[in-house]
């Protein structure tokens, strides 16, 4: 896994490591913020299309590397890759079997000081087609997947297309256009390490208690990031939430608000380091949403009764907001001048206001980079995290299940868990083989099933190919 010395050397200098010290020197006494480095660990978010792509993990790079680009010269870049991933449950769930879902991403940047003198100017777009079965909804019956890459319509869809400029010698980044919230906001390159959505993309409590904007269902939004120092941001952003571009058939290429029922807000407070400016990279964010935007009544149906036991259309709500905090902090880094050592992360998540289906969402999770003797890429990680059904969700199941002459007791929460190995197969291929288990896989989806379903194990594998890297036209990861 060795490259010539020149790409080798872009790259080490792309995460901040393995530069002479002189020239390290000069750079942390710049007294302005660098512009931030695609792929590194940090929680300020992505900021072109391949980063994005690298931070939902559908790049064949460890989270800390950036993914392999096809420079076209000129400030304009390609990035592509394939991610797939199967799982199966032989165990629990209502059902056992086994579903397959992939996705692939075509993305361009352009750096438009380069190409048309317009400097901190960038241009993103970012297509992908989504295809495949969704084992939870198929097999397990939860509502939460254990296929990251399922869900935003199995389709083709203009994902991104946005402008992006810089400020005030990258001290204030401003992007607008067509964009999803959940690349600017709530993510880290650590998440997507997984293949569960309970931890992959973004904590899922967050949209299953607002309109949250997610991957690949775009929307016109913009956000601004001003850096107070090299290392304190802080993040605002608004973005449309239009429930027309989740229908079957929406390719992304409607660009009116037709259809738009409001709009969902997100905020944070962060402190974020990579190696380009500190020994162990934390990640430190505290932050919030209000969601401006109609959502469907978790109970009620238009007539005020119980939308479970009349089948009646949901009634509409207006308004819901909640909070979160969340880290992670690598601990344990052997050589200072490699990306190898671990990390731990975690998230906490409540609802503040609105009528919610979850009270509160709980994370903790590591992730070693660097396993064994002439492993350097490989990772080893395991994450865990609950979700606490509120009253309301558990309501719809009780009324169900009452209806049906029966009488037990419903689980109050569901634990979801993974264990997982990524192998570096070559430069441009990733295959993580994972174990998932589910205690407790929520009802909501079926509240007349007519026991609780049982515990669920699952056995999954992803795959990530960065098909440029493949090719021979881009550079691929290396070890420090």
């Amino acid at each position: 896994m060795t490259l010539g010395s020149e790409a080798r050397a872009q790259t080490v200098e792309a995460v901040g490591i393995g530069v002479a010290e002189t020239v390290r020197r000069q750079v942390l006494r710049r007294p302005r913020r660098l512009p931030p480095r695609p792929g590194g660990q940090g929680i300020a978010g992505a900021q072109s299309a391949a980063a994005a792509a690298d931070a939902l993990g559908q790049s064949a790079t460890p989270p800390t590397l950036p993914t392999g680009v096809f420079d076209l010269g000129h400030g304009l870049t390609l990035s592509a890759n394939y991610t797939g991933q199967a799982a199966a449950n032989p165990i629990g769930g209502i059902r056992q079997g086994g579903a397959y879902a992939g996705q692939l991403f075509f993305g361009i940047d352009a750096d438009l000081n380069r190409l048309a003198g317009i400097r901190g100017g960038a241009f993103h777009i970012a297509v992908t087609n989504r295809h495949g079965d969704n084992l939870a909804g198929d097999f397990i019956g939860n509502n939460t997947s254990v296929q990251e890459i399922y869900g935003g319509g199995q389709t083709t869809r203009l994902t991104l297309l946005s402008y992006e400029q810089k400020l005030f010698d990258d001290r204030l980044v401003i992007e607008f256009g067509r964009l999803v919230a959940n690349i600017a906001f709530l993510n880290s390159p650590i998440y997507c390490n997984f293949q569960s959505n309970s931890a992959c993309g973004n904590p899922t409590f967050v949209f299953k208690t607002s309109n949250f904007t997610f991957w690949p269902v775009s929307s016109w939004g913009a956000h601004a990031k001003a850096w107070l120092t090299d290392r304190v941001f802080v993040h605002a952003g608004v973005y449309e939430v239009n429930p027309r571009h989740q229908q079957p058939g929406d390719n992304g290429l409607d660009l009116s608000t037709r259809g738009a029922t409001g709009a969902i807000l997100p905020v944070e407070l962060g402190y974020s380091t990579t190696f380009a400016n500190d020994p162990l990279p934390r990640n430190y964010g505290i932050g919030g949403w209000y969601d401006a935007s109609d959502y469907a009544d978790p109970v009620r149906d238009i007539t005020g009764q119980r939308a479970v036991l009349t089948g009646l259309a949901p009634a509409s709500r207006f308004g819901r907001s909640g909070v979160y905090a969340r880290f992670d902090q690598m601990v344990w880094r052997p050589d200072p001048s490699a990306i190898q050592g671990l990390t731990l992360f975690g998230v906490a998540m409540a609802g503040t206001s609105g009528r919610l289906v979850e009270d509160y969402f709980l994370e903790i999770g590591a992730l070693q980079t660097g396993t064994f003797a002439g492993r350097p890429l490989d990772t080893l990680g395991f994450v865990i995290n609950t979700q606490r059904f509120s009253p309301l969700a558990l309501s719809n199941i009780t009324a169900a299940q009452n209806a049906l002459g029966l009488d037990r007791s419903i689980p109050r929460q569901q634990i979801m868990m993974e264990l997982n190995y990524g192998i570096q197969v070559t430069p441009a291929i990733r295959l993580t083989p994972n174990l998932q288990y589910i205690i407790n896989p929520d009802q909501t989806r079926f509240p007349a099933y007519t026991r609780n379903i049982p515990d669920a194990l699952v056995v999954g594998a992803k795959l990530s190919v960065d098909l440029f890297t493949l090719a021979g036209l881009a550079p691929g990861p290396v070890s420090n």
